[in-house]
């Protein structure tokens, strides 16, 4: 895309905004507390006021000693590592896409790791699910897909959605966020659903990257209306579409969304232990209420 004449640091994106001056196609409304160039998430890097880009902190413009330009970190206060910003993504796409082989290999892989509350298994002569001490059904079903645009769907989401959040957050806060969003998924599924009902799929961990990539997008000061949009059109499909797991779906939803305003928001001077803490009671509040709902199921 060309830039706008006699401005070769602040290339103009589609919609009138700034784009990114390392990625011009990204609009931005977000620049550089020392150059004023215009940084996208994936290029912000947390300072003392505001946000620098890599060439100001690799630099130091001039300063040097100031600990933003020794240490570089994210919004959320990661350091900035090298090496492939989609690293995660990019594994939890190939674990995804394992299991996927896996199932289709064997078949009764899908009865083994779905997400079950409790049932009687004729094949087995016995009762099988969660409530039955098979805790882990609630994350492994959260890898598991049996049909192909299922699993397409899904990762389609995942790639849109878990490069910007796992540049923006880093990769352990961003591997932390899509395994409590999955809980949060299954364990709203274990609350609700009949307790012979299986579910299965990412999409819990999706609506959670979906809800973490809104809170984002408002801490940063970006137009949320697509975004809202996108969320309403899949809010639709979900409580009108036949055979769609609307628990899993509104409870990554939830999750997502709470984790991520822990991460973005919280102060700098504790900004690691509030964060730890957000992790904490989400995953607390989600061992709670499968605690109370095995105790439900076997009463």
């Amino acid at each position: 895309m060309d830039q706008a004449p006699g401005s070769p640091d602040r290339p103009q994106a589609a919609h009138g905004l700034p784009g990114c001056y390392r990625h011009p196609g990204r609009e931005t409304g977000i620049s550089c507390t020392r150059c004023e160039r215009p940084i996208c998430p994936e290029c912000m890097v947390s300072a003392s006021v505001g946000f620098q880009c890599p060439e100001c902190v690799r630099t130091g413009s001039g300063t040097g000693h100031a600990p933003s330009a020794s240490r570089p970190r994210t919004i959320a206060g990661a350091e900035v590592t090298g090496g492939d910003p989609r690293l995660v993504t990019k594994i939890l796409l190939g674990v995804n896409a394992a299991v996927f082989l896996a199932v289709l290999a064997d078949r009764t892989l899908a009865d083994q790791l779905n997400l079950i509350a409790l049932a009687f298994d004729p094949r087995l002569r016995d009762v099988v699910g969660v409530a039955d001490g098979e805790w882990y059904r609630l994350l492994t079903s959260v890898f598991l897909h049996q049909q192909i645009w299922h699993i397409a769907f899904n990762m389609l989401g995942l790639w849109w959605l878990g490069g910007p959040l796992e540049a923006a957050l880093g990769r352990v806060r961003y591997l932390a966020l899509y395994l409590l969003s999955g809980l949060a998924g299954s364990t709203l599924v274990y609350l609700l659903a009949e307790p012979n009902q299986g579910a299965l799929g990412a999409s819990g961990a999706i609506w959670g990257l979906l809800g973490a990539t809104a809170v984002l997008l408002r801490r940063l000061d970006y137009d949320l209306r697509p975004v809202i949009a996108l969320l309403a059109l899949n809010l639709l499909f979900t409580f009108t579409m036949p055979g769609i797991s609307w628990e899993a779906h509104v409870g990554g939803l939830v999750g997502g969304t709470v984790i991520a305003f822990g991460m973005v928001h919280a102060p700098r001077e504790r900004r690691t232990l509030v964060q730890a803490g957000v992790c904490a009671l989400v995953l607390l509040a989600a061992v709670v209420a499968i605690v109370l709902r095995t105790q439900s199921l076997l009463t």
